[in-house]
């Protein structure tokens, strides 16, 4: 099949809840390309569960939803970019519900007044939520605005392979210029090219054996980000779910920490709570701490899994509140009413990420970052729970008004060389793929996980560079594919990953080393510069 050359003013690639909410917001102004690297509701944002933080509540204040995030950020929140979040966190919600969101009300006969629950490191009830299944009613909400839009168009099975750089001529700047993009049903790299391009890829969690992210969760904004010379951020600090449905037929089902919200409770397997031990909030502590917990549980007991209990709440309550979670554990024979859930934690959320200040830019001229793909700051060394499709949605819709202020000066790009595959070949060993992919992920979750040592991450460094060498021969000489691809790019986060809390001396948040148990004085951001850093002279870290 014969490669095509695509021309928008703006390229988004991914169509997760940023991706969309941005795609929206352009589509009065620019002839938009979304692309989707399987169907539109295939990614991450589909399946989150536990809903938006925002203050909506009279008593509750902006300066306590601050005061929250930072807290649970150990230090390392950005002030400035939580601020910017929470302040802009109204409206929003406000956005959502024009666009058709049906989030939950109250059931006291009120037609206007929305349900607000509270979740791991909230002091107030501030998550705005669609039952248990708010990813969902985003998601499809916005899918829906988005492929009725004439303006939009829409790509689907489509998966980057790498960012196009040139010079321009207007700045001398080198500029990001489009990307080369797999056509996962034509099996051959299309060119996309735009004024603008945006990276909404979602995290990286897939780098871990156990995630409660799909397969698509394989950081290919950041890994592309960074071979096009940007900074990434604070790679060492991934969010592990503490609450995951422990099952061999379950996957990666998540169970949202509105449980916990609403009062379920941990037990061990004799079926006494655990938590008040390690903190005095007891189960609504923030997620690190509850999944440190439940791990040093999980490993002193030499047990698979520990128990979420919430059946001592009436069947009514669980079933209105919770229909996902409760239907999905009686696919396999647990009713949440009568019995506790089985957990395990798991790789949920990727914190660190490209580097981009409070207009979605990065380091390399028209290229931005928005979602979980970025590092805005907001999460700092901890994500407290339903900051995330906030800031989707806040970055979102800023990165749409910077672009749109400043689309019209830039020029079209020079046109880009088509992919060349002339010296490359079809693969007869794909097993070496599956089997690198398994490998990799092994070793993550062994010596990168929960809690880290010196010498686990030194085996990982180890095994990274030897893998990264068999990944890089086989993309040279053979075909890409959408699995050869996600291989190389969660290889690069997973080396992103390992430098990062290799140069973090000191336990903070999400990062635990028995080595270092101690937290330092001072906080500091871990950043890894690129040897090809765009370094631009207009980027400023507002």
């Amino acid at each position: 099949m014969r490669s095509r050359h695509h021309q928008h003013d703006v390229l988004i690639i991914g169509s997760g809840a940023a991706g969309l909410t941005l795609a929206l917001s352009l589509a009065e102004n620019a002839k938009v390309a979304v692309l989707s690297k399987g169907a539109l509701n295939e990614g991450s944002t589909w399946f989150a569960q536990g809903g938006i933080a925002a203050v909506l509540d009279d008593n509750d204040t902006t300066e306590a939803h601050v005061a929250d995030t930072l807290n649970a950020g150990a230090g390392l929140c950005h002030e400035d970019s939580v601020r910017f979040t929470v302040e802009r966190g109204k409206a929003a919600i406000e956005w959502l519900i024009d666009q058709g969101v049906s989030f939950t009300k109250l059931q006291d006969g009120s037609s206007s007044d929305y349900h607000l629950t509270q979740e791991g490191g909230h002091t107030h009830r501030r998550i705005i939520h669609s039952a248990d299944a708010t990813g969902k009613a985003v998601h499809s909400t916005l899918i829906d605005r988005v492929t009725a839009n004439e303006n939009l168009d829409v790509f689907e099975h489509h998966i980057a392979v790498d960012l196009i750089t040139q010079p321009d001529t207007s700045t001398g700047k080198v500029r990001c210029s489009g990307a080369y993009v797999y056509n996962r049903q034509q099996d051959c790299v299309d060119l996309f090219q735009a004024r603008a391009v945006i990276l909404a890829t979602g995290g990286a969690s897939k780098v871990y054996l156990y995630s409660s992210n799909p397969d698509s969760a394989s950081g290919d904004g950041i890994a592309m980000a960074w071979r096009a010379g940007c900074r990434i951020g604070n790679m060492e600090f991934n969010q592990f779910h503490p609450t995951c449905l422990y099952h061999p037929k379950a996957g990666s089902f998540l169970v949202t920490e509105a449980l916990r919200g609403e009062g379920a409770h941990l037990k061990l397997p004799s079926g006494e709570r655990f938590m008040d031990r390690f903190d005095s909030r007891g189960e609504l502590a923030p997620r690190d701490i509850v999944a440190r917990a439940i791990d040093h549980e999980m490993k002193r007991l030499g047990s698979d899994c520990l128990y979420l209990d919430i059946s001592h709440k009436p069947a009514d309550f669980i079933g209105e509140h919770f229909p996902t979670v409760k239907a999905r554990c009686l696919d396999f024979g647990i009713d949440i009413t009568k019995q506790a859930i089985p957990v395990v934690p798991a790789a949920h959320y990727t914190c660190g990420g490209v580097v981009v200040n409070n207009h979605g830019q990065t380091d390399l001229d028209q290229l931005y970052a928005i979602g979980e793909t970025s590092f805005t700051g907001l999460h700092g060394a901890n994500r407290m729970a339903s900051n995330s499709l906030l800031e989707c949605i806040v970055y979102a819709q800023a990165t749409a008004e910077h672009i749109r202020g400043t689309l019209d000066s830039i020029p079209l790009p020079e046109p880009a060389k088509p992919w060349d595959s002339t010296r490359v070949t079809n693969s007869d060993e794909d097993v070496v793929i599956s089997h690198n992919w398994d490998e990799l992920r092994r070793f993550m979750w062994d010596y990168v996980g929960i809690v880290r040592t010196r010498k686990r991450l030194e085996r990982a460094t180890h095994r990274i560079k030897l893998l990264q060498k068999e990944i890089q021969e086989y993309y040279s000489n053979y075909q890409v594919g959408n699995d050869l691809i996600e291989l190389r790019n969660l290889a690069m986060v997973a080396e992103l990953i390992i430098r990062s809390a290799m140069q973090r001396k000191e336990s903070r948040g999400l990062h635990y080393s028995l080595d270092y148990p101690d937290t330092s004085s001072v906080a500091r951001d871990t950043i890894l510069v690129p040897t090809n850093f765009a370094g631009q002279e207009i980027f400023v870290r507002s």
